[in-house]
């Protein structure tokens, strides 16, 4: 024969050692330290609303109810960030591009439909006012 070896057909993995991880493309997918920071500020996120509601710390509906919104959007960041790994970073900034179109069209599609009910409301139920038992009063 000529000397030379037959090499496997093994295509393109035949550099590839066990330690190698097919299908992985360099991004950060979290440490035990950073699994750790979020499940911890998760934890602290949800302790202090449920604190504020069961100890009735806050007396105005109204205040607790935006108190509770805004520790609620700090989780969700909280969450996208340590367990979803999203960041500007990731798969080329795409899918935060992603993320930041759904928050945009959900954000109209809510504000939308509040705007709509509420005059839906106001314009179908005009009896129904404060100033609706004076009304009744000076029919003849």
């Amino acid at each position: 024969m000529s000397g030379h070896h037959a090499q496997p057909a093994h295509g393109a993995h035949e550099h590839h050692g066990h330690g190698d991880h097919h299908g992985h493309d360099g991004h950060d997918h979290g440490s035990l330290k950073s699994y750790a920071v979020g499940f911890i500020l998760s934890v602290i996120l949800t302790a202090i609303p449920f604190w504020l509601v069961m100890g009735k710390k806050i007396d105005s509906s109204g205040t607790l109810g935006i108190v509770l919104l805004g520790f609620a959007v700090v989780q969700i960041v909280v969450h996208m960030i340590y367990f979803l790994h999203m960041n500007s970073k990731a798969e080329g900034g795409w899918s935060m591009l992603a993320m930041l179109f759904t928050v945009l069209v959900v954000g109209i599609m809510l504000a939308g439909s509040i705007w709509v009910m509420y005059h839906m409301n106001h314009n179908m139920m005009p009896g129904m006012g404060p100033d609706a038992a004076q009304h009744v009063h000076k029919l003849p």
